[in-house]
């Protein structure tokens, strides 16, 4: 098959992979209907996560299932699914808590890569949710949106405590943080403040129900926030980056008693303890249990309440993958899908 390869920083290729298989008697084998360049597969695009050798590409996915292990029970060959970046068996401790990214069995989709035609994906009656019937063409890409920066948006939401009565800031114009600003308004927050420098973004954060935008960053930023909220700060912030100042901005720009929901992935960065300690704030975050909110988001999606793939603003078949990747580490889009 075809599968998308990072050899080297700045080095995508598409190239001949071996073609999955049923490993495990729980597996799946899912044709790939779409899939997409995460801002997470950046970091080793750009050299700033190690790249051990030729390395396969892409965690988001949804597709029809081919086939299916002896053990698998709820995903039947012909279905439709979404899956998350992590599978997980969906019955652990942590799972069952509500922490499926954190599952004891966990497998990361992006050691076996998504940016190809076909996938084996482990754990699947934990991991795959089938949408009723196929879907449109046209929701495609909002149900590929769950299947990573919908449902981090979400967690980023939810772990600020954003809702009624509460100003929300959102620190990033990624996917993520455009996804968080459209999770924030579903949620009922009465003020939601995307900070972006970028029109396009800002346009689109505005579409999804941002109610200011702010484009000044560091210090600066967090001076302007303070100022939208009586010199108090916001009471929900979610940080989408995963850099020491886009973290220590969403900090400052958080009241006293305020809650930081990050989900951008941390490069470098490191908490003032005393800082943190007298600033009162709340922290929560990490990888997103996206599995959590699938059901939920799968609905509303094909209710048509919302439509996160928007933020896809280039689609290319799977072969020019590297321009997806050269795109938006230039900032040129959002977010890049791929047909295989």
């Amino acid at each position: 098959m075809r599968g998308v390869v990072l050899h080297a920083p700045g080095d995508v290729r598409v190239d001949h992979r071996e073609d999955p298989t049923i490993i495990e008697p729980t597996d799946a084998l899912l044709h790939v209907s779409a899939t997409c360049v995460c801002g997470s597969d950046l970091w080793p695009y750009r050299g700033i996560e190690t790249v051990d050798g030729p390395s396969p590409m892409g965690h988001e996915y949804v597709g029809v299932v081919e086939a299916v292990g002896d053990e698998v029970t709820t995903i039947s060959p012909g279905q439709f699914v979404v899956g998350s970046f992590f599978a997980s068996d969906n019955c652990c401790a942590n799972c069952r808590a509500g922490y499926q990214s954190a599952c004891r069995h966990r497998v990361p989709m992006g050691s076996l890569g998504t940016q190809a035609e076909w996938v084996r994906v482990p754990l699947a009656d934990g991991t795959l949710v089938p949408t009723p019937r196929v879907p449109p063409d046209d929701l495609v890409p909002s149900l590929l949106a769950a299947s990573d920066v919908l449902g981090t948006g979400w967690f980023g939401a939810l772990a600020a405590h954003a809702g009624p009565g509460r100003t929300v800031v959102v620190v990033g114009d990624g996917a993520v943080g455009l996804l968080a600003v459209l999770a924030a308004r579903q949620l009922g927050a009465e003020r939601i403040v995307a900070m972006s420098r970028h029109e396009p973004r800002q346009r689109l954060a505005t579409e999804f129900g941002a109610t200011d935008i702010v484009t000044e960053r560091g210090d600066e930023g967090v001076a302007r926030i303070r100022e939208l909220t009586d010199g108090l700060g916001a009471h929900s912030v979610v940080e989408a980056v995963g850099t020491q100042e886009s973290m220590m901005q969403a900090i400052r720009s958080t009241r006293p008693g305020g809650h930081v929901g990050y989900v951008g992935v941390a490069h470098g960065v490191t908490l003032p303890g005393e800082e943190l300690f007298y600033s009162h704030v709340h922290l929560h975050g990490g990888p997103a249990p996206v599995r959590r909110f699938l059901p939920q988001l799968i609905d509303l999606i094909l209710d048509r309440v919302i439509d996160p793939g928007r933020v896809f603003d280039l689609t290319l078949p799977l072969d020019e993958a590297a321009e997806g990747y050269r795109a938006m580490d230039e900032r040129r889009a959002i977010k890049a899908l791929l047909v295989p």
